[in-house]
């Protein structure tokens, strides 16, 4: 397991994990950017409340996906079913 220093809203923070340096640089870059995003829409915004509101937008994007990762695997069942029937 390895760390990495990235920075969020100019702050250094040690990320360990397992993951390619690269990777958690790229999350890093991607909260900043949501961050960013919400500070740039609203900017008297407090960095708390950007972060926070931040989290939330993040929390919705997974949600979505996952979401619509059910819709696909069920759909995809479905059609398996439909099609074993069918060689039956």
């Amino acid at each position: 397991m390895g760390s990495v220093e990235v920075y969020i809203l100019g702050q250094q923070y040690t990320i360990k994990g397992d993951a390619p340096e690269e990777y958690i640089r790229q999350l890093a870059d991607y909260v900043t950017g949501k961050i960013k995003e919400i500070s740039d829409t609203a900017p008297t915004i407090t960095p708390l409340k950007a972060t926070i509101l931040a989290a939330v937008n993040i929390a919705d994007e997974l949600h979505k996906l996952k979401n619509e990762q059910e819709d696909v695997a069920r759909s995809i069942e479905e059609k398996t079913v439909a099609l074993t029937r069918l060689f039956e």
